[in-house]
């Protein structure tokens, strides 16, 4: 009961911290639809599978005691963020004299493969898991329990991520968007290229 309770309590305080799938989904949210922040708040969900996946393998002993795969995991998930941080940086004003602008549309599996490969790739999620696996959820654990703290954790995300969907798909939101649509997705940007870069710093060691 009390790794249980440790388990939960972890999670759910992992969940909730800001950071880049937070990033993506108000994006998604906000400049697109709901739709397409439910569908980026699924693939979050897979891609904490992924995580848990190599965790219960027994991959994740070996890669905390790894000196260069850290390393490297917190390099590509720098890269990828920096990658996305720019793209939305170079957002464009609309002009004035043009009618509104409607909200490019995102297909569903865009939305999914943006969801996942932010959280695969996510160092952030790779340490969190790590950690659970190798100093809270004890090795004696039964597979069946692992699994079943696997399954909450994604879960968690899965909830979470929706809830923060419809929050900034709420009218509120897409009014805000409508007027300053260009200035959130550089601010949404610059989030995503400053956590690049502070992982990419902490990949180096420097």
């Amino acid at each position: 009961m009390i790794e249980a309770f440790a388990v939960i309590t972890v999670t759910l305080l992992a969940v909730i911290s800001p950071g880049a799938d937070f990033a993506m989904v108000t994006r998604n949210s906000m400049l697109r639809s709901r739709r397409a922040g439910l569908f980026t708040a699924c693939g979050i969900a897979l891609g904490v599978l992924v995580h848990v996946t190599y965790a219960i393998a027994g991959v994740s002993l070996l890669m905390a005691h790894a000196t260069v795969l850290l390393p490297l995991i917190r390099a590509a998930g720098a890269a990828y963020l920096v990658y996305l941080g720019i793209g939305m940086l170079r957002a464009r004003p609309a002009d004035p004299g043009s009618p509104a602008p409607v909200s490019a549309a995102l297909s569903d599996a865009a939305a999914l493969r943006i969801g996942f490969l932010t959280n695969a790739l996510n160092p952030k999620t790779t340490l969190f898991i790590i950690s659970l696996f190798t100093q809270v959820i004890a090795p004696q654990t039964p597979l069946a329990i692992r699994l079943a703290y696997g399954a909450f954790m994604s879960l968690a995300h899965l909830v979470w991520f929706m809830l923060v969907a419809c929050a900034f798909s709420s009218a509120a939101a897409q009014a805000i968007a409508s007027r300053c649509r260009h200035l959130i997705e550089r601010a949404i940007g610059l989030v995503l290229v400053a956590l690049g870069l502070a992982l990419a710093v902490a990949s180096t060691g420097l």
